[in-house]
């Protein structure tokens, strides 16, 4: 019997596209979470449907990042999941500052 990990478990049930969407929302679900833990939202405010377009852009955004740094599952499905909880702000600012290292 062979075992697998979470990741390929859900890429053989669901496939890659909807393992990279899972990724993707539970990013932003953490991400949200903290906001509502902080007060900052209520759980099922109108916020909580922002996060929807947020997660799909971010998925699509870590795939191509993934693909081009020629990255396997399931690092690929974890640098989404990274990416969406980071948000575009966030994902900005990171990259910002790897260009600023980065620079000759």
């Amino acid at each position: 019997m062979s075992e697998s990990s979470l990741i390929e478990t859900l890429n053989s049930f669901f496939g890659g596209a909807l393992t990279t969407l899972l990724g993707a929302t539970i990013g932003r679900l953490m991400y949200h979470s903290g906001e509502v833990k902080l007060g900052n939202r209520k759980f099922f405010g109108k916020e909580l449907l922002w996060e929807i377009p947020i997660a799909i852009g971010m998925a699509i955004i870590g795939e191509a990042l993934a693909s081009y740094l020629g990255l396997g599952q399931p690092v690929s499905t974890g640098l989404v999941a990274t990416l969406a909880y980071l948000g575009p702000r966030g994902a900005e600012a990171v990259i910002i500052r790897w260009l600023g290292r980065h620079k000759r």
